[in-house]
């Protein structure tokens, strides 16, 4: 099932260093990819340049200088984007980017909290094609409770960052948006049906309560019924149709999900909520795979 899980946790992550001069430290790990050289040709493409074309900073303790700063479309929150990012400490350690997961770009959605608040916040100044190094404080990074084992507390994070294409939607049902980020051709007898059962793995968040749930957390997908009286209206709406493997981001607006009542404390009156999701299993197919 290729790595998507992998490729889901590793946006989780959060990085940071101390300057341009950091950027080419010869610790960085080499990409198996590109065995003839201490970096693959997507990180040389987020190689810190020494010409810096326009800087800004921010009362927040935000600062962005611009290496390349073009004329794209301004970075839109409920879009997703394609990134080519890595993300270093003070000391030159590098905790996170696609290059780590073998990968060119990652699909992004701005605005979500996919990385931390103060990368969101950079991201709404930029523009699509737009190459930066971000300083972002420790209070808009991880903050106090850092990551255990790999970023300190209140740690600041600097992030080279280019930004690729738009990736529009694959589709729109009622307002809900679907992208599907990966799929297996083959699973074209595991469709997901008006009656189906399914389990899934997922984070799910709001734009003020960032993945507030996690089944990677419990090491179990979640299953439901298409059925089901609980499941929420755009997710039905959006599920419909899909895949076992696909890969899946969801944008569920407000009046898809819980409206104006809003979910507990988790999701406020009136917050679209925003899904990403593998399909693990429909209707009992991947057990019928497995044996095989």
């Amino acid at each position: 099932m290729k790595n998507w899980k992998y490729i889901a946790i590793g946006l989780l992550m959060a990085s940071c260093t101390n300057g341009v001069e950091k950027a080419s430290d010869k610790n960085d790990v080499p990409s198996t990819r590109d065995a003839g050289s201490q970096l693959s040709e997507a990180e040389k493409l987020i190689e810190a340049k020494k010409q810096v074309v326009d800087k800004k900073s921010f009362p927040n303790g935000i600062q962005i200088q611009w290496f390349e700063k073009t004329e794209g479309e301004p970075i839109q929150d409920g879009s997703v984007y394609e990134i080519n990012f890595k993300t270093k400490l003070q000391n030159g350690e590098v905790v996170d980017g696609n290059y780590k997961l073998q990968r060119d770009m990652l699909p992004f959605l701005a605005g979500y909290g996919m990385q931390t608040p103060g990368f969101d916040l950079a991201m709404k100044e930029l523009r699509v094609g737009d190459f930066v190094e971000i300083f972002i404080p420790g209070k808009l990074a991880r903050g106090k409770k850092g990551i255990p084992g790999i970023i300190p507390p209140n740690a600041p994070n600097i992030v080279m960052l280019r930004i690729g294409k738009e990736i529009k939607p694959t589709k729109v049902v009622d307002g809900v948006k679907v992208w599907r980020l990966e799929e297996n051709p083959e699973m074209t007898d595991a469709k997901v049906g008006e009656s189906s059962n399914l389990a899934i793995h997922y984070f799910v968040g709001t734009k003020s309560n960032p993945r507030y749930d996690n089944s990677y957390q419990r090491d179990t997908p979640f299953a439901f019924g298409m059925k089901d009286n609980s499941l929420i209206p755009g997710l039905r709406k959006a599920m419909l149709n899909a895949k076992m493997y696909d890969k899946l981001y969801i944008l569920v607006p407000a009046k898809e999900a819980y409206g104006s009542r809003g979910y507990v404390d988790l999701v406020k009156p009136n917050e679209d909520l925003f899904y990403d999701i593998i399909i693990m299993d429909v209707d009992g197919k991947s057990v019928q795979q497995s044996e095989k």
